[in-house]
């Protein structure tokens, strides 16, 4: 008989069960063939209750086993999961760390350069302390040479008082005896000559005083002149330099004029080439019907009454046209905005946020082994996608893997085109027409497909506008007139640049996010705005953006995109007939790359762009998360990027808002995969209420 095992024994892990001896292997075998799998059945033959005895019924060891094999398969599903969390925390962990030891760093640098500081105070210190003891010294020996060198100038100031007393003395006595006897040789000449000299010093005093002051007034009129003449100089220069700068502003705003009413001219000519072949046609028409009038003409001539006759049944069916095609342009309208309404309604019940998937084909020289990527209704809705995972060994050597399926508005496969994906989106696009807040963004690890989706020459951004274009022209026999203008921004780095102003002012200028919470509307301070009149000024505009957007190599993609890629259209319709306004705007987004540090290598720079890259999708997963709460009045974390600040109107209810996720169809990007494809799913049940169309009636 099979002994009972204890509670605990039957927790253990397929591994540390209790396993059978070889010594009833053929009885079990043989037992086992003739019992179906899940059936139990005793290990030795049941023998008959006897007095005294206890019997219980036999213990199945396969069928325990096989139900354990199960729970353990779950477990081990729950790990991964766990573990793939695990790898998550560990590289928001990994960037913390990195973040700690430069934040350590810093401390230890303004550690070092404070007990420098520090040290220079003390031996500053020091030396102001020194040089105060020197100078009193200094002082004191100063003052008792001042006092003997003043102690000797009196004494010798006293000598030469009485050295000159006793010169002046024999001089004035010399004077006198000479005066004496000038005055007894000639008193006479010694007068004539005094008043010749007095005389002739006093003219040459004047004469020099004269002169003096004639090349005083010479000086000071040349200095006044030469600061004119600098003063007039410096004035024409500065003119002339503002001159030459408008010059050269006015012919570079000539230049890029020129540019756009050359495009103009070209579409006009092409469009006046058409015309003509038209009227051509028409002058065709025209003769035709002309020859058909002369005739009628002729026929009425020939009979008055008919022709009166005729003339009042031709006027009553002429209004009688005209009143009904008053009553089909009414009709019409009254249609087209019943059409709005209800391709709206269709919007709004197949959700809010709608996630479209797509699996892009593989490409030359990827050598990897390929996924195994499925979809099951291929024929029918094309909405399930399901990935099968990583091959399992249990610990009784058993191989098993995990289907992972996923439901989605639609699933597109690798060999699906750009034109077959916009057809999914046109109708969201319209939307944008009608007045509503549109927001289209491309999610995915790198390499997997989204800028080509979103940016390529056939890609959503150009099909977008030529639709729009193709659809405000359909639109202006019913009384409508749009204008639109875009903008494209990138968020590197946390830092928002204009892709549509200068190259050398890129990185330059410091742009800000604002949001009017009244009319929901978002603007973006000093941001290059371009009138699209036609669809080739978009082709240009995007080649502009490219040209300036941040790319670069790294070991997961040689061509990766370094940032969050938006185009903004504004779109302003008019209509003339009801004086009905819509204000549309349609946000077009190209994320960046989501990377694992450990399979992209990036290094240096490379290393802050991929964290800050990782930083913005997780806080938008964070937004995401917040608003499938559904808690009302809750936070929901918007400002902890600029990519979800960005976009909170459109995700807060008052958009319509479409992701794509874009998956790699290789087996060495599994992992990445089954996160870009849980994370789309999160987001598909997330409800976020209705967009209002932005619109309003002239009084």
């Amino acid at each position: 008989m099979v002994e009972r095992k204890s509670d605990n024994e039957f927790n253990q892990t397929p591994s540390k069960l209790p396993r059978l001896t070889k010594t009833p292997t053929s009885s079990f075998q043989s037992s086992q063939s003739q019992h179906p799998a899940n059936s139990t059945f005793p290990l030795s033959q049941p023998q008959s209750p006897t007095k005294g005895s206890r019997s219980r019924p036999a213990f199945d060891v396969n069928a325990r086993l096989e139900s354990m094999e199960l729970l353990y398969t779950e477990m081990k599903t729950q790990m991964e999961g766990s573990n793939f969390e695990k790898s998550h925390h560990k590289e928001v962990q990994e960037m913390m760390k990195a973040r700690i030891t430069e934040l350590e760093a810093l401390r230890d640098h303004l550690s070092e350069i404070n007990e420098s500081l520090r040290r220079e105070l003390e031996d500053c210190k020091v030396k102001l302390a020194t040089f105060s003891i020197t100078m009193d010294e200094a002082r004191r020996g100063h003052s008792i040479e001042v006092e003997e060198i003043h102690r000797q100038h009196r004494h010798a100031v006293a000598d030469l008082e009485s050295a000159h007393g006793r010169e002046v003395e024999k001089l004035r006595r010399q004077a006198q005896d000479l005066e004496d006897q000038l005055r007894r040789n000639g008193q006479e000449e010694i007068d004539r000559l005094l008043r010749t000299h007095s005389e002739e010093l006093s003219s040459l005093q004047r004469q020099l005083n004269a002169s003096i002051e004639e090349e005083r007034v010479q000086r000071v009129r040349e200095v006044q002149e030469l600061t004119i003449q600098r003063d007039t100089q410096l004035q024409k220069v500065a003119i002339d330099i503002g001159q030459r700068d408008r010059e050269a502003d006015t012919l570079r705003m000539q230049l890029e004029q020129a540019h756009v009413e050359l495009d103009r001219e070209k579409i006009m000519a092409s469009g006046l080439r058409d015309k003509l072949s038209d009227a051509a046609a028409n002058c065709t028409t025209l003769g035709s019907s002309m020859a058909a009038m002369k005739a009628k003409i002729d026929f009425l001539e020939s009979d008055n009454q008919q022709q009166s006759q005729s003339f009042a049944d031709l006027h009553k069916r002429m209004q009688e046209a005209i009143e009904q095609e008053r009553i089909a342009k009414e009709k019409l309208r009254d249609e087209e905005s019943v059409l709005r309404k209800l391709r709206n309604e269709v919007q709004e019940l197949k959700g809010n946020i709608r996630v479209f998937c797509r699996v892009r084909p593989t490409l030359e020289g990827e050598l990897d082994q390929k996924a195994n990527i499925i979809f099951p209704d291929a024929e029918a809705d094309k909405k399930e996608i399901t990935v099968q995972g990583p091959e399992q060994v249990s610990s009784l050597g058993k191989v098993s893997t995990t289907n992972h399926a996923f439901n989605f508005d639609r699933s597109f496969g690798p060999s699906s085109q750009n034109a077959e994906v916009f057809e999914e989106i046109s109708q969201l696009v319209q939307s944008a027409l009608d007045g509503y807040n549109v927001c289209i963004f491309c999610y995915g690890q790198t390499g997997a497909g989204k800028t080509f989706t979103m940016s390529s020459s056939d890609g959503m951004i150009p099909r977008a506008v030529e639709q729009i274009y193709t659809s405000a022209q359909a639109l202006e026999e019913k009384g409508w007139s749009y204008t639109m203008k875009g903008q494209f921004v990138e968020i590197y780095n946390e830092t928002i640049n204009d892709l549509l102003g200068k190259a050398e002012e890129l990185d330059k200028k410091k742009h800000e996010i604002r949001h009017d919470m009244q009319r929901c509307k978002t603007t973006i301070t000093d941001i290059t705005e371009v009138p699209l009149d036609t669809p080739e000024t978009m082709e240009s505009l995007m080649q502009r953006a490219q040209k300036n957007r941040s790319v670069a190599a790294t070991k997961a993609n040689e061509r990766s995109s370094r940032s969050h890629c938006v185009f903004i259209l504004n779109l302003v319709g008019v209509n003339a007939v009801t004086g009905e306004r819509s204000e549309g705007v349609l946000n077009l987004v190209d994320l960046a790359g989501s990377e694992r540090l450990a399979l992209s290598g990036a290094e240096g720079q490379r290393l802050k762009e991929t964290q800050s890259i990782n930083k913005s999708l997780s806080c938008l997963g964070d937004v995401i998360a917040a608003l499938g709460q559904g808690k009302e009045g809750g936070h929901v974390p918007y400002r902890n990027s600029k990519l979800s600040y960005l976009l909170q109107f459109s995700l807060s209810g008052n958009s319509k808002t479409l992701m794509f996720v874009m998956v790699s169809p290789l087996q060495a990007h599994l992992q990445d995969t089954l996160s870009s494809l849980k994370f789309a799913k999160k987001v598909n049940n997330t409800h976020i209420g209705t967009a209002r169309r932005q619109a309003k009636v002239k009084d």
